[in-house]
């Protein structure tokens, strides 16, 4: 009995002098609150080891990798942002490299968003990197994306360009018979005006079907939004259009330029595409708005004047006229 108490306190002892050992030789974590940690990708665990170390979190580069090579699993550690925790030791650190979530952050663009816009929203995330230059205008397709810490804007333009070209594409191949465009750049530019005209997602499919009518009429689009964007590349105006700016001549003036403008005057988002290749359809003409954000269509002039008639008079209710 003396000897099997004696064998206890042996081994007791031996665990107890293991683990002073592998404190002192292996290290610890030392992460005192919750910290972000990046890893590059390609970076080296002996890489990463160093930049624990470097950065305080943990006491010792050597011991992380030695306890990496006799506890930890032989999966490769990922790229990309970690939230680090006090509660973690080496080990859950390691499995956090290999296995954990990566962070992503989110930037979103709005239906409608003008590229300088997009582009000012870009530069104002203090979390991606390098500069970039105003992207193509209509060449975003408006969505949520993700992003990690340390990201390069140009690549997050450049996952925003190919999504609407693929888009597009998409779009394009399903595009109803009759449509009032021939090309898939037609179609964005109609989309950026229709995206532009209508702040109820509801009338996109009627609004399309307005200007498709235009168009293969040959008429003048006569879109206010096309007015504006030469003057301000699509943020908004801030006042009232002036008469000189409506009878101004330029590549994008629809009162003064029959047919499309030259480009999109602003990013159109995937329902506005949709509608301009499957629009609702419609022998309407003409639209005013109605106080409510949304449009009354017409046929005739004589039922759009009357329309518009209407429109003044909510105007003089409100005292804008």
């Amino acid at each position: 009995m003396a000897r099997l108490s004696l064998l206890i306190v042996g081994i007791l002892a031996l665990a107890a002098t293991g683990y002073v050992f592998a404190q002192s030789y292996l290290g610890e974590a030392t992460i005192e609150e919750e910290t972000p940690f990046v890893i590059a990708s390609g970076s080296s665990l002996r890489a990463v080891a160093n930049q624990l170390e470097d950065n305080g979190l943990i006491s010792s580069a050597d011991g992380f990798l030695m306890h990496a090579r006799l506890f930890g699993s032989a999966d490769p550690i990922q790229a990309g942002e970690f939230a680090l925790t006090a509660e973690m030791d080496q080990l859950d650190i390691l499995e956090a490299f290999q296995n954990g979530d990566v962070i992503r952050r989110f930037v979103t663009i709005p239906e409608g968003m003008p590229s300088i816009m997009v582009f000012e929203r870009l530069m104002a995330e203090q979390l991606l990197t390098g500069d970039i230059e105003v992207p193509v205008e209509g060449s975003i397709l408006p969505d949520t994306y993700a992003f990690e810490r340390g990201q390069e804007r140009s690549v997050l333009v450049e996952q925003m360009q190919a999504a609407m070209d693929r888009y597009l594409a998409e779009a394009w191949a399903n595009r109803g018979p009759n449509i009032a465009v021939e090309t898939m750049r037609d179609a964005l530019i109609l989309a950026s005006v229709v995206e532009k005209e209508t702040g109820q997602p509801e009338e996109r499919g009627m609004v399309a079907g307005l200007y498709s009518n235009r168009v293969k009429a040959g008429m003048l689009l006569q879109a206010d939004p096309t007015i504006i964007y030469p003057i301000t590349k699509g943020k908004p105006l801030g006042r009232r259009i002036r008469q000189s700016e409506i009878a101004s001549v330029n590549g994008y003036n629809t009162y003064t330029r029959v047919g499309l403008p030259v480009g999109p005057i602003t990013n159109p988002g995937r329902e506005s595409i949709a509608a301009v290749l499957n629009p609702e359809p419609t022998g309407a003409l003409f639209m005013v708005a109605d106080g409510t954000g949304g449009h009354l269509f017409a046929e005739t002039l004589d039922e759009h004047n009357a329309n518009v008639e209407r429109w003044y008079a909510i105007r003089r209710e409100r005292g804008e006229m």
